[in-house]
C-alpha cells in the first residue's frame, strides 16, 4: 500500500538537492504560478492571430509559439534560481545587476528605439529589455544593504542602497521609461519602511517621490500625453482603452467562448499590455476575478510567510519582491480598466514578451528561494513537521 510520502514526488528521505528542494520550497506558490503561466500559453494562442494579421506575420501563431518557448524558459529559471540559498542569492543579485546596468549604459547607442524609447537590444529577431532583470536585483542588493547598516559595524548600507536606487533610476530616465521607474521606486520605500528607518525618513522619501513623479509630467512629453488622454478622453484618441473597455463589457459573466473575441481585433497591443481584456471577453468577469485572486494569493502569501522569517535581510528581500509583483499586476489591471493613465506594463506572466516573462520567473525564484523551509529560519515554527515542509 502506497504510503502518502511515497505519494509525493519525492519521499522525505531524499536528501538530494532535488528532494531536499522539494520539501522546503513552499509548493503551494509553485502551483499557483505554474497555473498562471499555463494560463498565459492558452491566452496567447487566443491573441496570437489576430496580433499576427495585423503585423502582416504569415504564421498565425507566431507569437503563441514563443510564448511558450519564453514559458518554458520561465519555469527552468524559476526552479533553478528557487534552489539557491540565502548567500546564493545576494550573489546573483549582484552580478545580474552589475550585467543589467551595464546593458543599460550602453543601449543609448547600441540599442533598439521604439515609440519614442531605446529600452532594447534587439538581435537575432528578439528584444531583450534589461530593466527587467535589473528589478529583483535591485531590490534584493538594497535589502541586503539595509540589513548591514543595521548591524552597526560601519557600513554605510543606507547610503549605497540610496546610491544603488539613483544608478538604477537615472539610466531609466535617461531611456526613458517611467513605468519601471515607479515599479522600482514603491518596491525600494517598502525595502525602506520594512528595514524599520524612522517615519519620518519615509515620509520624506515618499514626498521626494511623489515629487519626482510628478516632475515626468513637464519633463517627458509622452508622460503628459497619456496623462492628458486619461484626464481629457473626449479631446484626445482614446482607441486603445475604449476598445478595450468594449470587450470587458461584451464577455458578460462567462465571456464570448475560446477564440471568439472580436475586439482583440481593434486594439493594438492586444497580446501585451491588454491581454487581460482579451481573456474577459473570451472567458467573462469570473476568469478575470479568478486571475486577479491567483495573483492576490502569490503576493499575500509570499508577504505572509516573508514577515513571518527571523533574519532583517531574508524578510525585506522577500516581501519587496512580492511588492514589485503585486504592483506590477495592479498597475497592468488597473490600465485595463481605465483607472489609470496607460503605462506599458506587461501582466506578470500573461503577457507576451519573453524578457518579462524570463524576468518575472527570476523575480519569483529568488522569492522562493528566501522563502524556503531552513532551521531557524521562521520565528515561529507553527508545528511543522521535522523535515520542515511545506503542507
Amino acid at each position: 500500500m502506497t504510503t502518502a510520502s511515497n505519494a509525493h514526488a519525492f519521499p522525505r528521505s531524499d536528501r538530494s538537492p532535488l528532494g531536499v528542494w522539494w520539501w522546503t520550497v513552499d509548493r503551494w506558490m509553485l502551483g499557483v504560478v505554474a497555473v498562471l503561466i499555463a494560463i498565459g500559453v492558452v491566452m496567447s494562442f487566443a491573441a496570437s492571430p489576430a496580433a499576427a494579421a495585423r503585423m502582416n506575420i504569415g504564421d498565425p501563431f507566431h507569437f503563441a509559439v514563443r510564448q511558450c518557448v519564453f514559458a518554458g524558459g520561465a519555469a527552468v529559471i524559476l526552479i533553478a534560481t528557487s534552489m539557491l540559498d540565502v548567500r546564493g542569492t545576494r550573489r546573483a543579485a549582484f552580478f545580474i545587476w552589475l550585467a543589467a546596468i551595464a546593458v543599460m549604459i550602453a543601449l543609448p547607442f547600441i540599442g533598439h528605439n521604439a515609440k519614442g524609447a531605446t529600452r532594447w537590444l534587439e538581435f537575432g529577431g528578439f528584444t531583450f529589455q534589461p530593466s527587467e532583470y535589473m528589478k529583483p536585483a535591485l531590490v534584493i542588493l538594497v535589502a541586503w544593504m539595509f540589513s548591514e547598516g543595521q548591524k552597526g559595524q560601519g557600513v554605510p548600507g543606507v547610503s549605497i542602497a540610496f546610491g544603488l536606487y539613483a544608478v538604477s533610476v537615472g539610466l531609466l530616465l535617461i531611456q526613458p521609461d517611467v513605468g519601471q521607474t515607479v515599479l522600482i521606486t514603491v518596491a525600494f520605500g517598502a525595502a525602506f519602511w520594512m528595514a524599520g528607518v524612522p517615519m519620518s525618513w519615509v515620509m520624506l522619501l515618499g514626498a521626494a517621490a511623489a515629487a519626482g513623479l510628478s516632475s515626468t509630467y513637464f519633463l517627458f512629453p509622452h508622460v503628459a500625453s497619456r496623462v492628458d488622454r486619461f484626464l481629457s478622453p473626449d479631446k484626445a484618441d482614446t482607441h486603445q482603452v475604449d476598445a478595450a473597455a468594449v470587450a470587458q463589457a461584451a464577455g458578460g459573466l462567462f465571456g464570448r467562448g475560446p477564440g471568439e473575441g472580436v475586439m482583440k481585433r481593434h486594439v493594438p497591443d492586444l497580446h501585451t499590455d491588454f491581454i487581460y481584456s482579451v481573456g474577459a471577453e473570451e472567458y467573462g468577469l469570473i476568469f478575470s476575478l479568478l486571475l486577479i485572486s491567483l495573483f492576490a494569493f502569490v503576493v499575500i502569501r509570499g508577504l505572509y510567510r516573508s514577515m513571518k522569517l527571523s533574519d532583517p535581510f531574508e524578510q525585506v528581500a522577500a516581501s519587496a519582491l512580492f511588492v514589485l509583483v503585486g504592483q506590477q499586476t495592479i498597475i497592468n489591471v488597473a490600465v485595463n480598466l481605465n483607472l489609470i493613465p496607460t503605462k506599458g506594463m506587461t501582466l506578470p506572466f500573461i503577457s507576451y514578451g519573453g524578457s518579462s516573462m524570463l524576468a518575472m520567473g527570476l523575480t519569483l525564484g529568488l522569492a522562493l528561494a528566501l522563502t524556503r523551509r531552513r532551521p531557524g529560519a521562521y520565528a515561529h515554527t507553527e508545528g511543522l513537521s521535522q523535515a520542515g515542509a511545506y503542507t
